[in-house]
């Protein structure tokens, strides 16, 4: 009999799980990050990294297996996930996982759909491929959220959980779509677990590096499904194990029970936030607070100072070093930038959910007007967004203007979570801002109209097909 390892908890549940025992809310949820994803991919080439990244595995060639977004030629398909996830998380507009702040689709979408259309597998299994792994990704990741402290134990460490519990979900998920059964899902974790790496300090202080790790991820995902397929086996305790998983990145401080308490009846994948702005998880309140502001009528050259009260533990990530978040250089940086999200919610943005791509250009993060207003921008703790964290990111916004007013709006929930949901309109016109510059309505609504109907397609690659060659129809370059 096996030993009854997490691991092999994990690839029982995958294997103990069909399509058909799914709930119609996690079959749901999974239908609509597919299609999330897929107009993060295409939006996400207006950006030299992304032409980097399909020109790289353009270059490496191989067996035509799947899919690239935009990238014309079919691909090995462990190639095929990495340009995808670099392209799926590289405008931080992907979903978030809350409290362990995983972003899970970016790495198990791309790793799954490669994974699929090399292996011809069907609708059903993809979709029940895809809600495995991002079950397994979100609670890895979970298992080192430090409930004493309110925050993710990897993120202290430095390391991205992302791409690290991404990895291993995107791992099941392309084994699941590989065939392998119980000792291989084990096994491919045991792999896994060896490929996945991350480290955040990008967030802080810049470099595009950040943009890879999904990719990454997807791409050791498929090749450790690819290489215990050709009889490579991994250690049954690389969870728990003495130099295991959780021994070599949270030193052996975890939550089993994080892992295995519910698994197969509790989904949380429902819970997963879509983000509604194109920034930095952290940021968007406080982007809500300004926007209400702005509403209520305060006047933009009228501030004389704005105090941004946010959730301790985030303002390294949007308050440090003050000077640089006051003045990013680029459209990256403002992403990541608590005073930039407060100006541009001030100023007013495009896109139909109010902030969109185009508000996050190098020539807007360096426009006069918005260094002016970042200038005054203080980032604080607040104690009542500290207490809410990391279930919600909560802003404080107090405006202090020229005629010796004080303003202040209280945003203490996130757009996009369960409290304040995108509606399926919403997420509707999110996917076709992402994707109108590149696809004609007709490909944007072939792929809205199969992507609704994921489970019930014979092959995932019809759902694909119109996005491997894209077109510039904004008449010009983009960022």
């Amino acid at each position: 009999m096996a030993e009854h390892t997490l691991a092999r908890r994990l690839a029982e549940f995958a294997t103990q799980t069909s399509y058909e025992t799914l709930p119609a809310d996690v079959v749901d949820s999974v239908r609509k990050r597919v299609v999330d994803v897929l107009g993060l991919c295409v939006a996400a080439h207006r950006l030299p990294t992304s032409t980097a990244i399909v020109e790289h595995v353009r270059e490496q060639g191989g067996q035509p297996q799947a899919t690239v977004i935009g990238g014309a030629t079919p691909l090995p398909a462990p190639l095929a996930a990495l340009a995808n996830g670099v392209l799926a998380h590289s405008l931080d507009y992907d979903d978030t996982h809350l409290p362990s702040v995983l972003h899970p689709s970016a790495s198990v979408v791309p790793a799954a759909l490669a994974a699929a259309e090399s292996s011809g597998a069907d609708g059903r299994r993809t979709v029940h491929a895809i809600a495995v792994g991002l079950e397994v990704c979100v609670r890895l990741g979970m298992a080192g959220y430090d409930r004493e402290a309110g925050n993710s134990t990897f993120f202290e460490h430095g390391q991205h959980a992302t791409s690290i519990c991404g990895a291993l979900g995107g791992a099941v998920a392309a084994g699941l779509l590989l065939g392998l059964d119980e000792d291989g899902l084990q096994s491919v974790l045991g792999i896994a677990a060896s490929m996945a790496a991350g480290i955040i300090e990008a967030n802080r202080t810049g470099g595009t590096v950040k943009r890879l790790h999904c990719g990454l991820a997807a791409q050791s995902a498929v090749t450790a499904a690819q290489l215990v397929r050709r009889g490579f086996t991994g250690p049954p305790t690389v969870l728990e194990g003495r130099f295991g998983f959780f021994e070599a990145w949270l030193h052996g401080v975890y939550d089993p029970t994080a892992i295995t308490e519910g698994l197969g009846t509790e989904w949380a994948v429902p819970g997963i936030f879509f983000k509604p702005y194109p920034a930095n998880h952290f940021t968007h309140t406080a982007a809500d607070a300004a926007m209400a502001l702005r509403d209520r009528g305060l006047d933009p050259a009228r501030v004389e100072r704005l105090v941004l009260g946010v959730p301790g533990p985030v303002i390294r990530t949007i308050g440090q070093p003050i000077e640089g978040k006051r003045a990013p250089e680029t459209g990256y940086q403002a992403q990541f930038s608590g005073p930039y999200m407060v100006a541009a919610g001030l100023l007013g943005g495009g896109g139909g959910l109010g902030l969109g791509l185009d508000d996050f250009t190098d020539d807007l993060a360096r426009d006069p007007v918005r260094r002016e207003l970042m200038a005054k921008v203080e980032v604080v703790e607040d104690d009542t967004a500290t207490a809410i964290f990391p279930a919600q990111f909560p802003a404080v916004l107090t405006a202090h203007d020229t005629d010796g007013r004080v303003w202040r709006e209280e945003v203490l929930s996130n757009r996009g979570g369960s409290l304040r949901p995108l509606s399926d309109d919403e997420l509707e016109l999110k996917f076709r801002d992402n994707a109108r510059d590149r696809l004609s309505e007709p490909d944007i609504d072939l792929v809205m109209d199969r992507g609704r109907r994921l489970g019930e397609l014979d092959r995932i690659h019809d759902l694909l097909a119109p996005l491997a060659e894209l077109t510039n129809l904004a008449g010009g370059p983009r960022d």
